[in-house]
């Protein structure tokens, strides 16, 4: 039980990493552009998720969870979690007065880490 707790916190811990990642690089691009479509923006978070999700399995080829239906559940929580964490991130920086993105919202979040956690699910050994 204490080895499945680790291996969900790691498949958690790989999510929130790449996100983090992901929110800074976009913190850095100018912010006078007029905005995205959003069902655009939702496509171009999938896209960006299952690249990420491509690299992570370039750097951790196997499954951090091995019980198939372990796996499943991950499957289906840690995006859950991955997108609530997201949407922390937002609040707290709306609080301080910085810019809040799209990814800082539950939806877009969870839709990247879905992503990202679909491709880590099939691909991976």
């Amino acid at each position: 039980m204490i080895e499945f707790l680790f291996e969900l916190i790691g498949e958690f811990l790989i999510q929130v990493a790449v996100e983090a990642l992901v929110e800074l690089g976009f913190h850095s691009f100018d912010k006078s552009r007029r905005p995205l479509n959003p069902w655009l923006a939702g496509l171009g978070y999938a896209i960006l998720g299952a690249v990420a999700g491509g690299i992570t399995l370039w750097l951790l080829p196997d499954h951090l969870v091995r019980n198939e239906v372990l796996r499943k559940l991950n499957l289906l929580l840690t995006p859950l979690a991955a997108g609530g964490m997201m949407c922390l991130a937002g609040v707290w920086r709306a609080r301080r007065g910085d810019a809040v993105l799209r990814i800082d919202r539950f939806a877009y979040g969870y839709v990247f880490a879905l992503s990202l956690a679909l491709v880590r699910f099939v691909f991976a050994q």
